[in-house]
């Protein structure tokens, strides 16, 4: 790579969507009323639990958490983009990339890590009811909390620094709506095999181990089902897990087909289309499925809305 241009570039341009011109008003009005969407129910869930004492639960707590970082992840990548589609600047500043990178794995890696959480909030709730209050004490439920923010904000600065140290030539456009490290990788003009080899054990490990450890509360809670059948138990077991099941399935489901099963026919088309789902799809549909199949959310909204009716009415 010695004998490519070694003019330090100071901006990247995105390439953002594969759409055609006469397309591009339509898509926009889109991806804004998804961003739009996805803010105002990600609050609605944050201010429901805030003010709602019923609510008050380690479950909630997770999910509230879950909810902030669907916020933040989608505000990471979604205004840029909405930008880019409205203007003919492309243009992101070196900083401000890496910027982007840096939150795009942290809020990433925090959901991750709080879907660990909630499946054994889930796990000790089914399996081990009389004892919930005691196991999940205010103690845990806070370790369980701040470790995930913790671990993030150290994984996500790894693969910053080590993406800083890296020298960009003459080429810089990328070919996402965002600054995604594989493609970052792919402009530098240094020697990018520790980065590649941080991303495969570290990444891999920040993505396996937590998918593992939901598979297995899982199949404690199956297992536990299935000592004492009944069809009671089956429904409530599903009416407790069927949403953060959902959630699981939405979010691995489109990591393991873009990062953990790469394919050499894989297009950009096809990357940014996945990307989609999990950045943008995946975090407007999160409050749906915790609201409509939730009945303490439920319960919360009318209890909230029924205080500020009788409030105006005095």
């Amino acid at each position: 790579m010695t004998g490519r241009n070694q003019t330090t570039i100071s901006e990247f341009l995105l390439l953002g969507l594969p759409i055609k011109s006469e397309h591009q008003n339509l898509f926009y009005t889109l991806f804004l009323a998804m961003y739009v969407t996805t803010v105002l129910g990600n609050l609605l869930i944050l201010v429901l639990i805030c003010l709602d004492p019923h609510l008050h639960t380690p479950m909630y707590l997770f999910l509230s958490n879950l909810s902030f970082s669907d916020l933040c992840f989608s505000s990471v990548t979604m205004p840029k983009l909405l930008q880019n589609m409205q203007s003919q600047d492309l243009s992101i500043p070196y900083a401000g990339c890496l910027t982007q990178m840096y939150f795009f794995l942290f809020f990433a890696d925090l959901e991750d890590f709080l879907l660990v959480a909630m499946a054994y909030d889930r796990y000790v709730a089914i399996c081990f009811p009389l004892h919930y209050t005691t196991i999940m004490s205010p103690r845990l439920c806070l370790f369980l909390v701040l470790l995930p923010w913790i671990l993030t904000t150290f994984h996500a600065m790894l693969h910053t620094l080590l993406m800083a140290r890296l020298h960009f030539c003459e080429d810089n456009v990328i070919p996402h709506f965002f600054c995604d490290s594989s493609a970052l990788l792919k402009l530098s003009c240094s020697d990018t095999r520790v980065n590649e080899l941080v991303i495969f054990f570290v990444g891999g490990l920040i993505i396996i181990i937590p998918f593992l450890l939901i598979i297995m509360s899982y199949a404690r809670i199956v297992s536990s089902i299935l000592k004492v059948p009944s069809a009671k138990g089956i429904c409530k077991a599903f009416s407790t897990c069927g949403s953060h099941l959902t959630v699981v399935s939405l979010f691995y489901g489109t990591i393991i087909g873009l990062y953990l099963c790469p394919s050499a026919h894989n297009s950009t088309v096809k990357e940014t289309v996945m990307s989609m789902m999990y950045t943008v799809v995946a975090p407007m549909l999160n409050p749906f499925i915790y609201s409509l199949r939730n009945r303490d959310m439920k319960g919360a909204l009318r209890r909230v809305f029924c205080k500020k009716k009788n409030a105006f009415s005095l």
